[in-house]
């Protein structure tokens, strides 16, 4: 049977879930997998359901899926749940992401269809074609800052990329483009306590003699750095920690959350509640 994925959220109310579950009940669906929220704060309601389907067709389902949305107010998006999603990765000079995500797919571990590697270096060209994945350098200045993103842009929706990953992609990007990247773009970058910003963070961190050490993987917005958080984590340091230990510690929190992070929005389990995420683990 067809396996689809329906997110949703709406004002929250009575009779919700058993609206939706009647309502794939009816056209013969087999639910595999629901999850549900009910944010009290905001009176909003959040729910992922798996289903199989094979008695009505997809165009069918999603126009009765509209009018069943339309007596509730829903937000909804629905999925071929065995799609994977086509994704293009943005990266600068360092690679543990990149290489971490790359080995992820190859090894069938993350539903995503990487489509190509878009860098403002060429250094991993030949990471890029050992796994066969088209590699494109964008050199950026800050002269020619709008007509490289114009060109990653193209090769964005050119590819019909669902996901944008910038995977230490050291490059701000401009407020235009985050629009245009709203809700598909995740970008990963270290978060310490204190917070350290600017060039060689673990080498301050060392210097401030942190226990803690984690990263953050979170939607791209105009705010730098401020957008919609979907998964966190942390490693202890303590004092024996060299410069090149903290280092490498960071880079395998980096890869396992943004790995986290991309696996969850891949598998449409990562819903925005405005400048927060419900995230159906």
């Amino acid at each position: 049977m067809t396996a689809y994925i329906l997110t949703l959220s709406c004002p929250d109310r009575v009779g919700i879930v058993h609206a939706v579950s009647g309502f794939l009940l009816e056209r013969g669906g087999n639910i595999e997998e629901a999850a549900q929220y009910n944010d009290r704060g905001t009176g909003l309601f959040f729910m992922r359901v798996r289903f199989a389907c094979d008695r009505v067709p997809e165009a069918q389902l999603r126009d009765e899926l509209a009018s069943l949305a339309g007596g509730f107010g829903m937000a909804w998006k629905l999925h071929a749940a065995q799609q994977p999603m086509k994704t293009v990765i943005l990266v600068s000079k360092e690679g543990h992401c990149l290489n971490d995500l790359l080995f992820r797919w190859k090894s069938g571990l993350l539903p995503v269809d990487i489509r190509a590697i878009v860098s403002n270096h060429r250094d991993f060209y030949q990471l890029a074609a050992s796994y066969n994945v088209p590699f494109h350098h964008i050199p950026v200045t800050a002269a020619t800052k709008a007509q490289a993103e114009a060109k990653q842009l193209e090769i964005i929706e050119s590819e019909g990329a669902e996901l944008v990953v910038l995977a230490r992609y050291m490059q701000i990007l401009s407020n235009d483009l985050c629009v245009r990247l709203a809700g598909r773009a995740i970008n990963i970058h270290h978060s310490f306590l204190p917070s350290f910003k600017g060039a060689k963070p673990y080498y301050q961190a060392h210097d401030r003699g942190v226990k803690l050490i984690g990263a953050t993987a979170h939607y791209v917005t105009a705010d730098l750095d401020e957008g919609p958080i979907i998964e966190q984590d942390v490693a202890r340091a303590d004092h024996t920690d060299t410069v090149e230990d903290l280092t490498a510690r960071g880079r395998d929190t980096e890869s396992l959350v943004l790995a986290r992070a991309v696996k969850w929005h891949s598998e449409h389990r990562v819903l925005l509640n405005g400048h927060r995420t419900v995230v159906f683990r």
